[in-house]
């Protein structure tokens, strides 16, 4: 039975143990200032939890398998080093409020944390554009070659798209940033409890007031998260794509350098795009973690129900998947090649057919007639003269054309990006660091005790 209710959440949950200490810090802040702690008990409490914290970056305090979950972790290390005074440390919450306390400011911490990787992935997408800016290349609908593009162009585009994502955060945190201590199981406690007060040690800029909304949106915020994981996800799967397709031997436009490459254990000459291939994959099975979440939470009663303990999982799966595209994204990118010779051969024929038509269309012709009879002329198999790369270029200048990408616009979005970045990454660090009572950043040292189970050691995985 425990095992079943608890065994497999515990790996997942032990993720929240130094959020789990935090927000009791912020909790025993909030007793004492709606009176429910005299000022020595705040101090030992405080020094207790600060204790904990400590021992949880160690290593040293963690989960057991005897134990259900952080909260009884923390229970137990605290009552055992402060006997008497530890069991006040519950007073005026549930686990059902205190999770929820804990998932937000692991929210808070994982989603700028990855909104400063997508930052970084549109960074190095906006060098890559500017230094290949003149490269141009076929662009594509129907997967055939439809028109002039060139790499700067799609480049720019990729990190206007991942930054069109990273501007929706601030709208999601401004629900993660909101307290939902002092809600207890959802219907709030009988006791004068000064929730503002909590709210504000743990750095919080507003409450959830209505005590019952806290356990009714259990999983709706999860669920934003990772919908907005799966927005960065679909950008990424997409240029993962592209530098898979483009990167091939019959296109030859882009090229993949052997340190992102792996080989065949059969076919000598194979250079295969693994990293892009995994990056495509993870985007998908982004989706399927975003699913699992909406499920679970889907058509459930009012109030609490012990579904929700499945919510952890997916999520936190979602930002690892997330975080690891990022970063390989952003590694990757800049060590990309353009064969600019290949690239230009593929602009040839019938790529340049709407160049021929606007040309004729600037000379007086009508764009219906002129159409018509470049479309009959490429029946008939003829060539028209291309015009230059630099011709090319200078006839598309309007704003966001291959003449005028405006990359100075998007830098600028990306500074303003960052500005907020770097405001709420100060805020939320410094409501931590004043908790634990010296500056904090989390760590991701696992705070569960493993399991006495035999390894299996990896298998050799070679591709094909």
């Amino acid at each position: 039975m425990f095992d079943y209710t608890a065994g497999d959440d515990r790996p997942w949950d032990a993720r929240l143990l130094s959020w789990d200490v935090l927000g009791s810090l912020g909790h025993v802040a909030g007793l004492r200032a709606s009176g429910l702690l005299s000022p020595r008990e705040h101090a030992r409490l405080r020094a207790g939890l600060r204790a904990a914290l400590r021992q949880v970056e160690s290593g040293r305090l963690r989960v057991s398998p005897r134990q259900e979950d952080v909260h009884t972790a923390l229970e137990a290390w605290l009552t055992g080093h402060l006997p008497g005074l530890g069991e006040r440390l519950h007073t005026g919450r549930s686990r059902n409020d205190q999770v929820a306390t804990d998932i937000r400011l692991y929210l808070k911490d994982r989603l700028l944390a990855l909104h400063a990787g997508a930052l970084d992935v549109a960074a190095v997408l906006l060098a890559f554009a500017a230094r290949h800016r003149t490269a141009l290349w076929p662009g594509y609908t129907h997967q055939r070659r439809a028109m002039p593009s060139s790499v700067g162009l799609w480049a720019g585009a990729l990190a206007d798209g991942v930054l069109d994502t990273a501007d929706e955060l601030p709208a999601l945190w401004a629900r993660v940033d909101r307290s939902p201590l002092g809600s207890a199981a959802g219907y709030g406690v009988p006791l004068p409890l000064k929730r503002e007060a909590a709210a504000r040690a743990l750095g919080f800029a507003g409450l959830d007031r209505n005590v019952a909304t806290v356990q009714g949106g259990r999983g709706k915020l999860e669920a934003a998260a990772l919908f907005w994981c799966t927005q960065l996800g679909h950008e990424l799967g997409r240029l993962a794509q592209d530098v898979i397709l483009f990167s091939a031997e019959e296109y030859g436009y882009l090229v993949l350098p052997a340190a992102l490459a792996t080989g065949s254990s059969i076919m000598p000459h194979k250079r295969n795009p693994d990293l892009f291939e995994l990056t495509r994959a993870r985007a998908a099975a982004l989706e399927g973690d975003l699913v699992t979440l909406w499920q679970v939470k889907a058509k459930l009663a009012g109030g609490y129900q012990r579904d929700f303990q499945l919510l952890k999982e997916p999520l936190m799966r979602g930002l690892d998947r997330t975080e690891a595209m990022l970063a390989i994204v952003a590694h990757a990118v800049p060590q990309l090649g353009v064969d600019r010779a290949r690239c230009a051969a593929a602009l040839e024929g019938g790529a340049l057919a709407t160049d021929e038509v606007m040309r004729r269309v600037e000379a007086g012709q009508a764009f219906r007639t002129a159409y018509r009879d470049v479309a009959a002329e490429l029946r008939g198999g003829a060539r028209f003269r291309a015009p230059t790369a630099r011709q090319i270029v200078a006839r598309r200048t309007s704003a966001g054309g291959l003449g005028n990408l405006g990359l100075d616009l998007t830098r600028a979005r990306l500074r303003r990006a960052r500005t907020w970045q770097a405001r709420e990454r100060r805020r939320f660090d410094g409501a931590m660091s004043a908790l634990a009572g010296r500056p904090f950043r989390p760590s991701r040292r696992p705070a569960v005790r493993p399991s006495r189970r035999p390894t299996v050691p990896p298998s050799d995985r070679p591709t094909v």
